[in-house]
């Protein structure tokens, strides 16, 4: 695919679809620039993946790794400790989130002078957007830059007739209706394990469908085996090469039927086999927007085949990572105001950290050993467990490690994975280092905290 880039110079102004992070970050950066910018939302500012998948998912899981931290409080010295889940109040704790983070975008948005327009917008040409509002009303704005950054929704295959009670998508578990006694989930990625984990916490016995033979497909085997094991030791039913094909209801339940033949009985499921792109109601046959599969491809500027329509965020078809998105936000604002007319850097995907929140948590970065080994590539390979480090022992919670993976030649940082507590946390280091092209002699060099899990990090470096 060949892209022009026309003969806009400094355009003025901005019409964004899509209030997520990438469409906000565009928003306030165009702003700063001096542009006039209108972002148009037909759903929540802050963006419906983020505030109505991401952020609800990330605070159960927590309220879920606080029960199973107080299911081994006795190991810790605490006696008579009861936990009882209180789904309303759950429920309550969500929408106050999502509702606070949602009000301050709209806060920074106003403060900054966005025009803020709710309703759904499509494009009626290469220059104009047409909107929608909850009324039924229209109304058009014209551009000369647009940006497309409408996200995605979990997919539902044509087998799996979901009713938002015992067929589920994931916008039906922040909580569901009623806990599920037995919950079966289909895929093994990151929501899966994310929702096998929160709901094993909440006591639900689960069945894990796992299509391929490891959780996790694509990640560092040695990685998904430390979950494997903390799954089985949990209760989790794994389910190996299963790939569900049906699913059939019955009084009390539900039964997912592999292409194997296997039966699976539960009282829910759960479906958690990926997204697909919101761009089938922006209007892109009225424009020249070449589109694969859904998504719209882009160049390294975040630029579609029309010179003057960006897209951002998940159906650009990179990383799906609310902070990828947010950077490309941010880099489109900067290269349609014409900052990036000289050398600059472009985003390298390679490097952008990503977490799991399950428990143990997973994160990695940059280059993993399996893939470098694949290429033929040199490496050298090392790691620490925590079950070496003090803070570990001090947690209660000794599982995991920390691998990082560098250059033999220069000893520069390539990546790293890191299984276990804070995780996520921890990979901010490993991912500074990988894209600062810094050394794990830097690393070794480096005075951390003691007693600190971040110990393992210049451990493993040595």
């Amino acid at each position: 695919m060949s892209f022009s880039y026309g003969s806009l110079s400094r355009p003025r102004k901005f019409v964004i679809i899509g209030g997520g992070p990438a469409g906000v970050s565009c928003a306030t950066t165009a702003r700063r620039l001096g542009a006039e910018v209108t972002l148009i939302e037909g759903e929540i500012v802050g963006g419906g993946a983020h505030l109505l998948d991401c952020v609800p998912s990330k605070a159960m899981i927590s309220t879920g790794s606080a029960i199973s931290m107080m299911s081994s409080a006795e190991e810790m010295g605490l006696v008579n400790v009861n936990v009882e889940i209180d789904f309303e109040s759950l429920r309550d704790r969500i929408s106050e989130i999502e509702q606070t983070l949602s009000t301050g975008f709209v806060e920074l948005l106003e403060s900054q002078g966005v025009n803020i327009v709710k309703g759904y917008g499509k494009l009626v040409s290469n220059n104009a957007v047409e909107v929608t509002s909850p009324d039924g009303d229209t109304s058009t704005f014209d551009a000369d830059v647009i940006v497309l950054s409408t996200g995605t929704r979990p997919r539902v295959p044509d087998w799996a007739p979901v009713d938002g009670k015992r067929i589920l998508t994931t916008r039906d578990a922040y909580p569901p209706e009623e806990l599920p006694s037995h919950l079966v989930v289909v895929g093994s990625g990151v929501t899966g394990v994310e929702f096998t984990h929160m709901f094993n916490s909440f006591g639900s016995k689960v069945s894990l469908l796992v299509s391929r033979q490891q959780v996790l497909p694509g990640k560092d085997a040695e990685v998904a085996m430390v979950l494997e094991e903390s799954f089985n030791h949990k209760g989790v039913d794994l389910h190996m090469g299963a790939r569900a094909e049906s699913v059939e209801s019955t009084d009390d339940g539900v039964v997912v039927v592999c292409e194997d033949g296997r039966r699976v009985e539960g009282s829910h499921m759960l479906l958690c086999i990926g997204s697909i792109p919101n761009t089938e109601n922006l209007g892109l046959e009225s424009t020249d927007i070449e589109v694969d599969g859904g998504y719209i491809p882009v160049d390294h500027n975040m630029l579609s085949s029309v010179p003057n329509i960006y897209v951002a965020g998940d159906i650009s078809g990179k990383l799906p990572l609310s902070s990828v998105a947010t950077r490309q936000g941010r880099k489109i604002a900067e290269h349609a105001m014409g900052l990036h007319q000289g050398p600059h850097t472009h985003i390298d995907y390679d490097k952008a950290a990503s977490a799991i929140f399950c428990d143990p948590e997973v994160a990695d970065v940059g280059v993993a050993e399996a893939e470098a080994f694949a290429e033929g590539r040199k490496v050298r390979v090392t790691k620490v467990p925590f079950s070496s480090i003090a803070k570990a022992h001090i947690n209660n919670d000794s599982r995991g490690f920390v691998k990082i993976v560098s250059d033999p030649a220069t000893g520069v940082v390539l990546g790293g994975s890191i299984v276990g507590r804070h995780a996520a946390e921890l990979i901010s280091v490993i991912a500074l280092a990988v894209s600062s092209s810094l050394t794990i002699t830097d690393l070794t060099e480096s005075l951390f905290v003691h007693p600190a899990l971040a110990e393992a990090l210049s451990e493993a470096a040595e």
